[in-house]
C-alpha cells in the first residue's frame, strides 16, 4: 500500500500536466498545459520490434517500455523546458490495455506523483481519445464521439469528463483488426491501416462488391468479421491473380470503402439516438487511430454535414496513442476534481461506462 502524499496547493493558475501512454506499442510522453498549449509530445513507436510477427508482442512491447520509457519522460521534460517541481500533476494510461505496459507507464506515475507531492490521475485510454477533440478544438459538452481504433469501436456520448453513454460498439472484431486482418490477407505490411489506406489509393473502390454488416439495421452496433471474411473468401478465390499488384489495389479500395460505408450507415443512427435524447448536443466527434483514415473522414464529415452537426477530427498525429492526449484528459479530470489514489491497480479490461458513477482505486 502507497502512503497518500498531501497535495500542496495549485501554484498557478495555469494547470501543467504530465502524459504518460504505454498501453499498447507507443511508448509516449507529453507536457500539456490547460491553456491547450502542447508544450512536448515525446511518442517512439515499437513497429519495428513487432513488425516480423505480423502483430504486437505484448512481451517485447512491455519489455520496450520498461526500457525506453525513462528517456522518453526526460527527453518530454526537456523540449517542454520544465522541471518535475513545475508540473502540477501526472497522468497515465491506466487501462484497457496490455497490462505489461499498463503497469510500466502506471507505476513510473505513481512514482512521480509520491516523490513530488502533486496529484494523480489514471486515465481510461479510451477517455483519453474522446477528450482529445477539447484540447484541438472548442467542443461543448455533451457530443456524440465515435471512438475508433485496432481494439475499440463504440459510439460514446460525452456528457463531461467520467460521465459517458455508450450507444452501440462492435459485436465482434473493431475496425483497425479488420484492416490489419486484411492487409495481411493481401500481403501488406504490418499495421494495416495506412498500409490498405496506401494501396487504395490506385484501386477502384466499386471493383469488388463486398458486404456491408449491420448496415439498415435500426440499432448503433458494429459487426467487422464478415466483410473480412468475405475478404478472404476472395483472395482464396483469385487464388495467384491475387498477388497481381493491380488486383490488390482494387481490393484495398473495395474493403476500405466497405468498411467507411458501415461507419457512415452506422453514424447516422448513432446521430438520430443523439439527437432524441441530446437535443443541445451539436457536434460529432471522431477519433482513435482508424479517426486517420481519410477516406472514413470523408464519409464522416458527409454524414454530420447532412444532419447538421459540426464535424471534428484531432489531427492525425493525435488520432494515434500518444502522450498528449493523457495529460489532456488528466487536466479534464483535475478541473472535475477526479483525481486518484496511488493504490489504484491497473485494468486490462475496462468498459468506458463504467467510470460514470464513483472511481475505485
Amino acid at each position: 500500500m502507497f502512503a497518500q502524499p498531501i497535495y500542496r496547493p495549485y501554484k498557478r493558475n495555469v494547470m501543467i500536466l504530465m502524459g504518460i501512454e504505454t498501453s499498447c506499442d507507443e511508448t509516449a510522453a507529453a507536457i500539456v498545459s490547460s491553456d491547450g498549449k502542447i508544450r512536448s509530445n515525446i511518442i517512439l513507436s515499437q513497429l519495428d520490434e513487432h513488425r516480423p510477427y505480423g502483430g504486437i508482442v505484448p512481451e517485447i512491447a512491455a519489455r520496450s517500455h520498461l526500457q525506453h520509457l525513462p528517456d522518453i519522460i526526460r527527453s518530454a521534460l526537456k523540449e517542454a523546458d520544465v522541471e518535475f517541481d513545475d508540473l502540477t500533476g501526472v497522468a497515465a494510461t491506466a487501462g484497457p490495455g496490455l497490462i505489461g505496459g499498463v503497469m510500466v507507464g502506471l507505476m513510473a506515475a505513481k512514482s512521480i506523483a509520491l516523490v513530488h507531492d502533486i496529484p494523480f490521475v489514471a486515465v481510461h485510454h479510451m477517455e483519453a481519445h474522446a477528450l482529445t477533440a477539447r484540447l484541438t478544438d472548442t467542443v461543448p459538452f455533451p457530443y456524440l464521439a465515435l471512438l475508433i481504433s485496432g481494439g475499440h469501436c463504440q459510439f460514446v456520448v460525452v456528457e463531461a469528463p467520467g460521465t459517458y453513454q455508450i450507444l452501440g460498439a462492435t459485436v465482434d472484431d473493431a475496425i483497425g483488426e479488420a484492416f490489419d486482418k486484411t492487409a495481411a490477407l493481401l500481403g501488406l505490411p504490418y499495421p494495416g491501416g495506412p498500409a490498405i489506406e496506401a494501396a487504395a489509393k490506385t484501386g477502384s473502390r466499386d471493383a469488388y462488391p463486398l458486404p456491408r454488416p449491420m448496415a439498415g439495421r435500426p440499432n448503433c452496433d458494429f459487426s467487422f468479421s464478415g466483410l473480412k471474411t468475405a475478404v478472404r473468401k476472395l483472395v482464396e478465390g483469385l487464388e495467384g491473380d491475387a498477388e497481381d499488384d493491380k488486383v490488390v489495389m482494387d481490393i484495398a479500395a473495395s474493403f476500405q470503402w466497405a468498411a467507411a460505408e458501415v461507419v457512415g450507415d452506422r453514424t447516422m443512427n448513432a446521430i438520430q439516438h443523439f439527437k432524441n435524447h441530446f437535443p443541445k448536443g451539436s457536434t460529432l466527434v471522431v477519433a482513435g487511430g482508424v479517426a486517420a483514415n481519410q477516406t472514413v473522414r470523408n464519409v464522416l464529415q458527409e454524414v454530420a454535414d447532412r444532419e447538421e452537426l459540426r464535424f471534428v477530427a484531432p489531427p492525425v498525429p493525435l488520432c494515434t496513442d500518444n502522450g498528449a492526449m493523457v495529460a489532456w484528459a488528466g487536466i479534464e479530470r483535475l478541473q472535475a476534481d477526479l483525481n486518484d489514489s496511488l493504490n489504484f491497480a491497473p485494468r486490462p479490461r475496462w468498459p468506458l461506462d463504467e467510470l460514470t458513477g464513483a472511481r475505485q482505486g
